[in-house]
């Protein structure tokens, strides 16, 4: 049931995105959905003792020797996590699983499906007894063979209105592109006639019309289903372009906001232990608007971070990031950042723009591309300009140059260790955690960038590689969970408590956690090639709590938690 103290936030929503008589009407049918569904137990809020881990349902393959492989994708990671996992996640991100036809499932057939090649509603279920679950849910766009679209083109009046239509000529130069393929498609309907549909991504991802209440509404009950699937948090992809209006730009539109609201506030309204995580690759002030006023996403991720970072181990210049991340606002009372630096896609350089100097982010975007970096590209008035860098963050943070496998490791480290330091939960791409490389046939193979980082290696060859002491996986991976678990043991790591960055200079970055209590724990990581010597200096802290100065190696990181009579630490350089 319904709590009567949401209703108005509800009604008030849909009569902003619809107008009065049809949000009134559209507030109706809903209240008849919410009516139908059981009230949840309340949230349940994150602790330093989460983290998240991202994957495909298939990130492993079958063992080479296949003879005798009956797990499901699902299934066989499942196993791997069950055997490698130790405690280190959480939060288990299960990247779009349902049928799908292109990009690698952010192209959906049928969202109340498991793809056969992965597994099942069954995989999905035992997995979620061990780990919160993140669902993918791709609101914007779907896949042109599903039953849906092939029922618009049929014409079938269920799906009249369904899909965003403009005629032929239309002028979409005022509309932000995020790639450079055309924005209307041609489809012929199945009387003959030609129609041309929005695909903002892809000629394969036909943009649904939320300006009809119908698709909201199924929408909602999807959202509804996976919840009772088990989600935790459901992430909105691609939620900015949700909304068009001619002589818009049609990215981050008023009523796209007001939808993210919506389903907020519909898991408000039932107590549902669910957060909305939104997914908006774009400069920081435009990402940090999906907070709302504590009304709208739960979450966002922090888009800057992996730019910065990057930039950060390229030029052995750290300054960018301190200076941005000086300007973070503190802990929200019901928002949080989700910190990450690699991840399915690539590491988008929009989310740079006007934080690092444009010539020096160009020098730290050639490095990358010497490095193997590919570049998609967007359209703008302008022309063509990249979007973002599609790699292994280990292979352009820490390449073959640099020498041995410990010393690349404890240079990928640090860049790991400044998004586990930060304020915010954590979120480790599964090719970050077991230390993968850059798939460099993948790009070619499947004819996209973004193969690079989304190998599927067999699950024996990573188990031996993880297992043979001093290999570069065994190392990142070892390491990895040394933070986590140091982080699990340190209140003074709560998504709320609060960060103080010190003033470094050149690759230093350095931070102050907490207090938790009277207890800290102070955060520095080396992100270049020299030696370098932190001098503590921060206000309000006992002269004696830190050493006055801290002498770093190369690329290590260094954390030390004091108070309350008891002071670790933890060093990469020191095994």
């Amino acid at each position: 049931m319904v709590n009567a103290d949401k209703k108005e936030a509800l009604e008030k929503l849909l009569g902003f995105i619809y107008g009065e008589e049809t949000g009134r009407e559209t507030y109706a049918e809903l209240l008849g959905l919410l009516n139908s569904v059981k009230s949840g137990p309340g949230l349940t809020m994150f602790t330093h003792k989460d983290a998240f881990l991202i994957s495909y349902g298939d990130m492993l393959a079958p063992p080479a020797d296949k003879s005798g492989e009956k797990d499901t994708g699902l299934a066989r990671l499942g196993k791997f996590l069950e055997r490698r996992n130790r405690g280190s996640f959480s939060y288990l991100h299960i990247l779009p699983f349902h049928p799908y036809t292109s990009d690698d499932g952010f192209s959906v057939v049928d969202y109340r499906q498991v793809d056969d090649r992965f597994g099942s509603w069954d995989d999905i279920a035992a997995l979620g007894g061990r780990f919160k679950l993140v669902f993918d849910f791709v609101v914007n766009h779907g896949s042109v063979q599903s039953d849906w679209f092939q029922g618009f083109l049929a014409g079938d009046k269920k799906y009249a209105g369904w899909y965003t239509t403009r005629p032929k000529d239309y002028d979409a130069s005022s509309v932000v592109r995020p790639r450079t393929s055309p924005l209307l498609t041609p489809f012929i309907r199945k009387d003959g006639s030609e129609i041309y549909v929005w695909t903002t991504f892809s000629a394969d991802q036909v943009d649904y019309d939320f300006s009809n209440p119908a698709v909201l509404l199924e929408f909602m009950k999807i959202f509804l289903e996976f919840v009772h699937r088990g989600a935790r948090i459901v992430r909105l992809d691609a939620i900015g372009y949700l909304w068009k209006e001619d002589g818009h730009p049609c990215l981050h539109h008023p009523k796209t906001h007001a939808v993210v609201k919506l389903f907020r506030a519909v898991a408000e309204a039932l107590d549902l232990d669910v957060l909305i995580l939104t997914e908006t690759n774009v400069p920081h002030p435009q990402n940090v608007a999906y907070f709302g006023d504590g009304d709208e996403a739960h979450m966002v991720y922090n888009f800057a971070l992996p730019p910065l970072v990057l930039h950060g181990m390229l030029s052995a210049d750290a300054g960018p990031l301190r200076a941005w991340a000086k300007t973070l606002p503190p802990p929200g009372k019901g928002w949080f950042f989700l910190n990450y630096l690699a991840s399915h896609d690539g590491v988008g350089v929009i989310p740079a723009k006007g934080l690092v100097d444009d010539t020096a982010f160009a020098a730290t975007v050639e490095e990358a591309k010497k490095r193997g970096a590919l570049v998609n590209y967007k359209n703008t008035p302008e022309g063509p300009i990249p979007y973002e860098l599609n790699c292994s963050y280990l292979s352009i943070t820490a390449p073959p140059s640099l020498g041995s496998a410990e010393i690349r490791a404890r240079a990928f480290l640090a860049a790991q260790a400044v998004l586990l330091s930060l304020s915010g939960l954590p979120a480790v791409y599964f090719h970050s955690w077991i230390g993968s490389e850059a798939w460099t046939e993948g790009p070619e193979l499947l004819g996209y960038n973004r193969a690079i980082n989304r190998e599927r290696p067999p699950i024996d060859r990573v188990e031996k590689e993880l297992d043979e002491s001093g290999s570069l996986r065994s190392l990142i991976n070892n390491g990895i969970n040394r933070l986590l678990h140091f982080r699990q043991a340190e209140e003074a790591f709560s998504p709320r408590a609060p960060q103080k960055v010190l003033d470094t200079d050149g690759a230093v970055f350095a931070l102050l956690r907490g207090p938790a209590g009277k207890r800290w724990v102070l955060c520095i990581q080396n992100m270049g090639a020299e030696p370098a010597v932190l001098k503590v200096r921060v206000n309000g802290l006992s002269a004696d709590l830190f050493p006055d100065e801290i002498a770093l190696e190369p690329w290590e990181t260094r954390w030390i938690a004091c108070g309350d009579g008891d002071s670790r630490e933890i060093s990469t350089a020191k095994g």
